[in-house]
């Protein structure tokens, strides 16, 4: 079976988008050796996840109201409501794109974009959500 291994996000300013990430969920970068690019350390080993990487983007930024078109990454945590008021102290231009919802039997749910305009989602495990 394919399972993900590994993501990767487009920066236009990556120093910027690796302090969004460390302030948001603790995540920590390591510059690899090889180019422009840093290698994304999401918790521990033994736990479920993958980790990731950080480049620079190739291009603009996504503009708003534009239709998705790259995967989106979900991130699993332990309290959507106070994950998401982190978010609002944390500033930087991120903000809520889709406001947090019931996926009935599985959790919580809001989409975020980042400081780039990058999405991606933030998942609370809840089977009793509706």
């Amino acid at each position: 079976m394919a399972r993900p291994m590994h993501f990767e996000i487009q920066a236009s300013n990556p120093p910027v988008l690796m302090d969004f990430y460390s302030q948001l969920f603790g995540w920590t970068f390591n510059k690899w050796e090889a180019g422009e690019y840093w290698m994304i350390h999401t918790g521990p080993d033994d736990q479920p996840g993958i980790n990731g990487g950080l480049l620079p983007r190739q291009g603009p930024p996504p503009v708003d109201m534009a239709a998705v078109n790259a995967s989106v990454l979900t991130i699993i945590v332990d309290d959507l409501d106070a994950t998401l008021a982190k978010l609002g102290s944390i500033g930087g231009g991120a903000k809520v794109a889709v406001p947090k919802m019931a996926v009935p039997s599985i959790g919580w749910l809001a989409y975020i974009k980042d400081p780039d305009g990058n999405f991606f989602g933030m998942m609370q495990p809840d089977t009793r959500a509706a």
